[in-house]
């Protein structure tokens, strides 16, 4: 049984979360993802990332959980007052080849699926990015991986109305 989900990336989160990775080209970046669900009952549920909130920039990437439990708590309660939440996580590698999602942004994920159970991990690509900055493409630089625990699925993307469309089907 497959059940469709969209993502709505907008346009102020999208630059936010491409401009954290092109200021730290040579560390693994990440951050959160702060929006709502549009409609739970939809057929296909649309999830509205609105904001992306950087969390670190480590060349070794080595978070711990009770630095990033606590970053979730202060970014919960400080956007919990205009109804949004932790929707999701993003990350780029510190390698420009690199385009594996590594076993701790999956645990990260994991744990923000615990508590907004339509959660998505997006994968920066590197080299799409440094494509952009040197207006060779004008293709967005989101990776088309996107996680919905426990399953990893994979999915379109699309630029509409400045708003990066993410489809996946699980």
């Amino acid at each position: 049984m497959g059940a469709e989900c969209q993502y709505e990336l907008a346009q102020a989160a999208y630059v936010k979360l491409a401009l954290h990775a092109l200021k730290h080209p040579a560390a693994a970046v990440n951050g959160l993802l702060v929006g709502r669900l549009l409609d739970g009952a939809s057929s296909p549920a649309v999830v509205a990332v609105v904001d992306a909130v950087p969390l670190s920039h480590s060349p070794h990437h080595l978070p711990l959980l009770p630095t990033h439990e606590l970053a979730l708590n202060l970014v919960e309660d400080h956007f919990g007052a205009q109804g949004l939440a932790v929707v999701g996580y993003y990350h780029a590698n510190a390698l420009r080849d690199d385009a594996d999602l590594p076993a701790v942004a999956k645990r990260v994920g994991d744990h923000i699926f615990r508590y907004f159970p339509r959660a998505a991990v997006l994968l920066l690509n590197n080299n799409k990015l440094e494509e952009a900055v040197k207006g060779k493409n004008r293709e967005p630089v989101v990776q088309v991986i996107v996680l919905i625990f426990p399953i990893q699925a994979k999915g379109s993307v699309q630029l509409c109305d400045n708003l990066l469309h993410l489809s996946i089907i699980k």
